[in-house]
């Protein structure tokens, strides 16, 4: 017994962390310079006038484009996007690796700068084959910050408000998404003359995060775990929480250190067949498909329809697309301030509820409005209420739990497999959904309805709740579900045989 007290040293109590001023000024620079554009690029597309493809190429040809090549042009304007994303995110392991986590924001600003000038000037170039290169390049930058950023925030927060910094990716991105919209409106920048500008502001963020970002620490984990600069990481922890009471921060660490000594650095192909890491490696994949194909996109998509038959006027449906931006906002900021109160799990199982009645609802008004014409006005809360219900949980809280489930060592690779699942299903449901809606019309909601509740079936049973742990605590949990031993318990199992051979073994939690 003595032996074991001896080498088992007692946990440090930890302090709780607090908001401090350089960490929260650390998440709004790199919060802002990188998920601020990529919601502002998601949704400012919708303002490049197709006139603008359709007069170039007259003056190229002296005749206009035919419809077929007008919808193939749109379609690689608009898929581009993703497909860069999902170049980004097959790269982004190698980046943050080698550079770090704000290294990797640093250099991922180039994607963002080069397009905006280009799209800026592609009205003068009279070039709109700027703008489709130019939106494979922002995918790029997307798919790099879509996975940098989280990891970023996520190991610079105390583990009591990793929740809220966490769900920072996912305010920003709605912020950009919703600024887009407002200077998308026609009597702002939405018209023929001030469409470049538009596109050129995309770099602004970038440019502001350059002159800022420098200036705070690297990740703390990054710099002790993978570095092995103990140093680096006390003085970055230290402006961090602006307190010296590091022990307890630093010893995590240093348990995390060695499980990846013990590991080794995982890739993709390893990730994939390693057991211990089966049931987290399979929960971001369920997470990251339920996020994209649980309908946000065909909800977008079906919008302004929804808006015309309830009366609206096409003039006027720009304005109600605001509004539901205010409801994203609103709810998302709400999410933030939820997560560490009432935990992941139960955001993310309202979210899904809430957006599974959404469909069903939804398909009902669609299919029987035209004889019941009130029912259009119930379809436009059902917009709404979806619109609440995805930004309450399925669109913030996957960014944390996907930072919290996976140590040092495999985080790098699981990044990768969730950035690749997120950007594959946005593009697939961009590509197919209009030939699914045009073959079974309103019926499509269902589906997506069942979507929702198979994946907050698979909440229910498979992931906990990770709200107020320390990433090897997260660990533990799921070595149980995997049903393997850490090399902790192994190793604690080895000492235990040797001198109490006569006693029975004492049965670990796992």
């Amino acid at each position: 017994m003595e032996n074991k007290e001896a080498g088992t040293p007692p946990p440090i109590p930890s302090r709780e962390g607090r908001l401090q001023p350089t960490l929260l000024l650390a998440t709004l620079s790199a919060a802002f310079g990188s998920a601020f554009q990529y919601g502002y690029n998601l949704s400012v597309v919708n303002t490049v006038f197709k006139s603008f493809y359709n007069e170039t190429y007259f003056e190229r040809h002296a005749t206009f484009m035919d419809g077929k090549l007008m919808l193939l042009l749109w379609s690689c304007t608009v898929s581009m996007f993703p497909l860069g994303g999902l170049l980004g995110s097959l790269i982004v392991g190698l980046l943050v690796d080698s550079c770090g986590r704000k290294g990797t924001l640093l250099i991922n600003n180039i994607f963002a700068i080069v397009p905006a000038i280009l799209m800026g000037v592609s009205k003068v170039a009279k070039a709109f084959e700027l703008i489709i290169f130019s939106r494979v390049v922002l995918g790029v930058c997307a798919g790099i910050s879509y996975s940098a950023l989280p990891m970023y925030l996520g190991e610079l927060a105390p583990k009591n408000l990793r929740g809220l910094l966490g769900t920072m990716t996912e305010v920003f991105v709605i912020v950009g998404v919703f600024l887009a919209q407002i200077f998308s409106l026609q009597v702002i920048l939405g018209n023929p003359e001030g469409w470049p500008v538009l596109l050129a502001l995309t770099g602004v963020p970038a440019l502001l995060q350059l002159l800022t970002l420098p200036f705070f620490p690297e990740s703390p984990r990054y710099s002790l775990i993978q570095k092995g600069d103990e140093a680096a990481a006390r003085q970055a922890l230290r402006r961090l929480r602006g307190h010296m009471d590091l022990e307890a921060e630093v010893e995590d660490m240093r348990a995390e250190a060695q499980t990846e000594r013990t590991e080794g650095h995982l890739s993709v192909l390893r990730l994939c067949a390693l057991r211990s890491l089966r049931w987290q490696l399979l929960s971001i994949i369920v997470l990251m498909a339920g996020q994209q194909l649980s309908g946000i996109n065909a909800i977008n998509y079906y919008a302004d329809t929804i808006y015309a038959s309830a009366g609206v006027e096409a003039a006027y449906s720009q304005y109600v697309t605001v509004g539901s931006g205010v409801v994203n906002i609103v709810m998302t900021l709400t999410s933030a301030v939820l997560v560490e109160r009432l935990g992941r799990r139960r955001l993310l199982l309202a979210g899904y509820g809430i957006c599974g009645s959404a469909c069903l609802v939804l398909t009902v008004v669609l299919l029987f409005q035209n004889k019941v014409s009130e029912l259009s006005y119930l379809g436009i809360i059902c917009v709404f209420a979806y619109i609440a219900g995805h930004s309450i949980g399925p669109s913030p809280v996957p960014s944390v739990v996907r930072t919290e489930i996976f140590l040092q060592s495999s985080r790098r690779a699981a990044f990768m497999v969730d950035g690749a699942v997120h950007w594959l299903t946005n593009f697939i449901v961009g590509f197919l959904f209009p030939s699914v809606q045009e073959a079974i019309g309103a019926y499509s909601f269902i589906i997506f309805a069942g979507i929702c509740l198979l994946t907050a079936v698979y909440i229910y049973v498979v992931i906990p709740e990770t709200k107020g742990k320390t990433f090897v605590e997260i660990n533990r949990i799921f070595a149980k579900r995997n049903r393997v031993k850490l090399p902790e318990e192994k190793k604690e199992e080895t000492i235990d045989a040797g001198p109490r051979t006569l006693s029975p073994a004492k049965e670990t939690l796992f």
